[in-house]
């Protein structure tokens, strides 16, 4: 699951977003469990961005913050993102009964080992594991309380990306995205589970570059929140 950094304004070249364990670099961060909360912090980092073509980009919890960013942005009366993308995670209105946050670190960490993340090895390692927790199961209870409020709608396009074998997503629960926009939907089932955007990076690479606008000469080629 990518947490609290998973919400980009732009992909850059050779990196299709941050794909960690939570908690792996957010150390001296303060642990917010709550995700409008996190989105409230990172619409205000990033409204200033209104004089530029925004593209947000999300993958597991990450996907629905940047739902949530696209909607304080709107509800701001900024400009639209020219897109949105959303990756390993079912659309926000369809909820499952999932109370992983209130298990035993044990349970917890048994689910992360499950999704096979890039550093799911590490947790082996108590140092590591006992840093990571607090943060993991920060991420975990935000994710797991969050209802999204209904009737609301985007008027932006969105992009769905899913792994074929994803046990946290089906291509139903992915397809549900089209209820959440007014704009277009297309969705992209790629081979692989949770973190199928690590094997298929170039691939993925290479459609997120094709859906957005030509960046001007001279324009910033990024920003991060």
């Amino acid at each position: 699951m990518t947490g609290k950094a998973a919400c980009r304004t732009t992909i850059p070249e050779g990196n299709s977003g941050r794909a960690s364990n939570p908690g792996a670099i957010r150390r001296h961060e303060p642990n917010i469990d709550s995700l409008p909360e996190l989105a409230d912090r990172i619409f205000e980092a990033i409204r200033h961005l209104d004089d530029r073509p925004l593209a947000l980009f999300g993958h597991s919890m990450g996907a629905v913050l940047a739902y949530e960013v696209a909607l304080r942005l709107q509800d701001a009366g900024l400009p639209a993102p020219v897109r949105l993308f959303v990756s390993g995670r079912r659309a926000p209105s369809r909820d499952r009964d999932e109370r992983l946050h209130l298990g035993s670190d044990e349970h917890l960490l048994a689910e992360v080992r499950k999704l096979d993340g890039p550093h799911a090895a590490l947790l082996a390692e108590p140092d590591v594991r006992d840093m990571i927790m607090p943060a993991l199961r920060g991420d975990y209870r935000a994710v797991e309380s969050y209802r999204c409020a209904p009737g609301r709608r985007l008027e932006c396009p969105v992009t769905v990306l899913t792994g074929d074998s994803d046990p946290r997503v089906s291509v139903d629960e992915a397809t549900a995205w089209e209820e959440h926009t007014n704009g277009p939907t297309e969705l992209e089932v790629f081979p692989g589970g949770h973190f199928f955007l690590l094997d298929q990076n170039a691939r993925l690479t290479r459609l997120l570059a094709n859906r957005l606008p030509r960046r001007p000469v001279g324009a910033p080629h990024e920003a991060r929140v």
